[in-house]
């Protein structure tokens, strides 16, 4: 693969449960692709993903 078409990937795992979270990281959880405790996710690492992992540092891990 060259550079122009190789894509960076962060892994997320979901480590801390959303209940009694803001509903707004809840959504921000769900909008990552994460539903249960130790669910994990491949996504493309962009600026959207990385502010929406920033914003609920607390519950995930980037692996």
């Amino acid at each position: 693969m060259t550079e122009a078409t190789a894509k960076k990937t962060l892994t997320v795992k979901l480590v801390k449960s959303v209940a009694s979270t803001r509903q707004s990281h809840r959504d921000t959880v769900r909008g990552l692709g994460l539903r249960r405790i130790d669910s994990q996710r491949t996504l493309e690492d962009t600026p959207a993903v990385r502010g929406m992992i920033n914003k609920v540092a607390y519950l995930v891990k980037v692996l």
